[in-house]
């Protein structure tokens, strides 16, 4: 028997509705309902507070703070000539990084950071430096001292000497491993970069584009990346313990493994080529031609071109030849061709300049010239006069 609808009671339809309200309820609202529902939360989020910071941070933010207005931003700028018009044209060619070394306005960088590169072939130093310093203003700079051994070059930048600010020196010879560095540069161009790391390793041997090896070079795994090169590795007292200038990479990037020229190196080099401009080698008595030129018209790829032998020289009195050119400057005759010193090979008058660097020649040196299509030794007596000794082979 059905119940009349006065018997119905009111609870038993809610109870027949509680499985319709659940399954309306666990329905989510469709995208745009959920999407204007949820503007109206639109308000800012309340600030976290933030914990003291700790004293090593705080260390950090100091240094840096400190030590940036010595790092300066460093642009090489190449000649180039249009083949068409030959008009030529200065063009940014590489940037790279720099410091402030001392109240005289003289900045110290890689050699390779102002080296003019085509296709990845390092061919001479250029013309021209511009150097930003840290409020931004550029400044033109000048290469007045170059070491090929120790890939250093220090710079002259007209700058006012008040807004030079030279960094702290330190000591590299009682580093240890574990300790704290950091790394100031322009990494691919951007400026003023911090990163930091601990000293990896001490005593490694790294080389150079010049066919040498720098020795008791820092490991660090502060992150240094293409455009580092030539910026400061710091302790924790914000003192310069290195200059960075390699990364462990074969594709370029960094792999936390970096590599900077001991401070001890730079602080010995580095007063020695502002007052010479290069750690002085024996006077041999002879100019040669730029790689990059001898290869342009003779199509020389290795050794190197005599240009000029001066008299009563060393190669002078050995009977070294130069080449010969006509009042319009153009090349007679081919002179001799430097291929080989003390027995081994030349490649380029940047290693060649290195080798001389890092060595102290004897009384005599022997070199090996290509002269009229034949390979003779050609010796030079460096501090006794004496007569060419040629000899083929």
């Amino acid at each position: 028997m059905n119940p009349s609808p006065r018997s119905f009671h009111p609870g038993l339809a809610i109870l027949m509705a509680l499985p319709l309200l659940a399954q309306t309820a666990a329905q989510p609202p469709s995208e745009e309902t959920a999407i204007q529902r949820f503007r109206a939360h639109a308000t800012p989020r309340a600030v976290a507070q933030r914990p003291p910071l700790s004293a090593e941070e705080r260390n950090t933010i100091r240094r840096f703070k400190e030590a940036k207005p010595s790092v300066v931003y460093v642009s090489a700028i190449a000649p180039v000539q249009d083949l068409r018009t030959l008009d030529i044209t200065k063009i940014p060619t590489g940037t790279g990084t720099g410091f402030v070394w001392d109240e005289w306005g003289h900045v110290v960088t890689n050699h390779h950071v102002i080296t003019w590169d085509d296709q990845g072939k390092r061919i001479g130093e250029v013309d021209e430096v511009e150097v930003t310093l840290a409020d931004g203003k550029t400044y033109k700079g000048r290469v007045i001292g170059t070491s090929f051994a120790y890939d250093i070059s220090v710079l002259q930048v007209f700058a006012p000497l008040s807004a030079m600010r030279p960094i702290p020196i330190g000591r590299s010879s009682d580093l240890q491993v574990g300790q704290s560095v950091s790394a100031i540069g322009n990494p691919f161009g951007l400026d003023h970069t911090l990163t930091k790391g601990v000293i990896s390793a001490l005593g490694r041997e790294i080389g150079t584009g010049y066919s040498t090896r720098i020795l008791n070079a820092i490991q660090t795994d502060a992150a240094v990346n293409p455009g580092n090169s030539g910026g400061p590795l710091l302790d924790s007292g914000g003192r310069l313990v290195g200059m960075n200038t390699a990364i462990a990479a074969a594709t370029g990037a960094s792999v936390g493994i970096g590599f900077a020229i001991p401070v001890d190196t730079l602080n010995r080099v580095v007063p020695l080529l502002i007052a010479h401009g290069r750690l002085e080698p024996p006077r041999m008595g002879f100019v040669t031609m730029g790689s990059y030129e001898a290869q342009q018209v003779f199509g020389i790829t290795r050794g190197l071109v005599v240009r000029e032998v001066e008299p009563n020289t060393p190669a002078s009195r050995a009977g070294l030849r130069a080449l010969e050119v006509d009042a319009q400057g153009r090349v007679k005759t081919m002179g001799d061709v430097l291929l080989g010193y003390q027995g081994r090979q030349i490649e380029n008058e940047g290693q060649f300049m290195a080798m001389l660097e890092l060595e102290s020649p004897a009384d005599e040196v022997v070199f090996d010239v290509l002269r009229d299509g034949r390979i003779i030794k050609i010796k030079l007596q460096l501090k006794e006069p004496g007569k060419a000794v040629p000899a083929s082979i």
